[in-house]
């Protein structure tokens, strides 16, 4: 018998944040569009897992304050539309020595596009924060916007509304081959489709799925050691006492950063992790513990011991997760060298969650062939040489 082959005007691969927000923009502008991810939904595999995640307009980079601006109304409209929170403003206290550059570049950002902050001195921190320890020299800038986003909450409100806007989410389909043309025709384990425009947003898969197309992103697959902390008094470091999201940015400490949530995931623990990983295969669930883990383990506990003095410095929980990293930090956002109907989202490199209702939306722009809402200079797959255009 032959397969069902399925005709509609979108497909998009990956149902993790950026193709569900890609999937919600493309269904509310009336694209039949189907939604395809080849684990069972919900899934701890990718990116997107968890149930929290910070949102913030502290950047060192104009562009990204400025995506965020719409990024803050796009979260509160589905916020309305689900009608459930998820969203909570805690403010992020970025943490620094006085002279450091990533702290006055930031504030710099913020102020020019007049986002409310406030610099802090030692003794204006001690003041408001007692339980937070500072090496000497260190001060504080509080984004009074920044928050923490809920995150498997977020994932379940947006495939709902893709459904209720009349798309289709299929889970359980591994994609096994895609044939570039008009229309464009995508082979899955359960049948074929056919469709106008291809979104590929699959973060460590992107390559799997594009070097059959000819060309391979620099990409770089890290797992990340999802950390939480015990409080010695439950509740010291959580949400009811208006404890902050925090950054801690001192590069002479660790080579990365370090960030929390506060308490309120576990009751009584505080997610502290550390902005980097070790290299990872996506197909291998469970690597064994790295000694580079280890590590990064220690450097929390120190910064923990050091900074959070009402912390145990020993994780109770230990979960993962997986960035994508390109070389420069910025993602990806771009049509296919050779196939322009299709287009790809990627390289989100650890802070993609927060931008995907505006990341979302310039893929849809980008499939529909409308001029993109934003200059995706910083995002064009171009910046990188050598992509493997000469197979093309």
């Amino acid at each position: 018998m032959a397969a069902q082959k399925v005709l509609c005007d979108a497909i998009v691969i990956g149902a993790g944040i950026q193709g569900c927000f890609t999937a919600y923009h493309l269904a509310k502008h009336r694209k039949k569009v189907i939604l395809l991810e080849q684990f069972f939904l919900p899934h701890s595999r990718g990116s997107s897992h968890g149930q929290s995640r910070i949102i913030r307009r502290a950047y060192l980079e104009d562009f990204y304050t400025q995506m965020m601006d719409e990024c803050y109304q796009i979260w509160a409209q589905l916020e309305h539309e689900a009608e459930t929170q998820l969203h909570r403003q805690t403010g992020l206290l970025m943490l620094g020595m006085k002279e450091n550059s990533e702290l006055k570049t930031i504030q710099a950002t913020l102020s020019r596009h007049r986002v409310e902050h406030q610099y802090l001195s030692a003794e204006e921190l001690k003041q408001r924060f007692p339980n937070v320890q500072l090496a000497r020299g260190e001060v504080g800038l509080l984004e009074k916007s920044g928050g923490v986003l809920y995150a498997d909450r977020a994932l379940r409100a947006l495939q709902d509304a893709i459904r209720r806007l009349g798309g289709q989410v299929h889970d359980g389909e591994k994609v096994m081959e895609i044939k570039p043309g008009l229309p464009v025709m995508v082979k899955s384990t359960s049948r074929s489709y056919q469709a106008k425009s291809l979104i590929i947003t699959v973060g460590p898969w992107t390559n799997r799925l594009l070097r059959p197309l000819g060309i391979e992103l620099p990409l770089q697959t890290l797992r990340v050691n999802v950390c939480y902390w015990p409080e010695k008094v439950p509740g010291s470091y959580g949400v009811s006492q208006a404890f902050p999201c925090f950054l801690g940015l001192d590069l002479s400490l660790t080579p990365h950063h370090i960030y929390g949530l506060p308490s309120g995931e576990y009751p009584g623990l505080m997610k502290v992790c550390y902005h980097h990983g070790n290299n990872a295969d996506p197909e291998e669930r469970d690597c064994p513990e790295a000694f580079s883990d280890i590590q990064d383990i220690q450097i929390l506990s120190r910064f923990i011991r050091d900074h959070l003095p009402d912390l145990e410095p020993k994780p109770a929980i230990l979960e993962h997760c997986l960035y994508t990293n390109t070389p420069d930090g910025h993602c990806i956002l771009d049509r296919h060298p050779k196939y322009d109907n299709i287009v790809i989202g990627a390289g989100f490199s650890g802070h993609g969650f927060k931008l995907a209702p505006v990341v979302g939306k310039i893929l849809c722009e980008l499939s529909m062939k409308v001029t993109p809402s934003y200059d995706l200079t910083p995002f064009r797959m171009s910046r990188f040489p050598g992509l493997g255009k000469a197979h093309l």
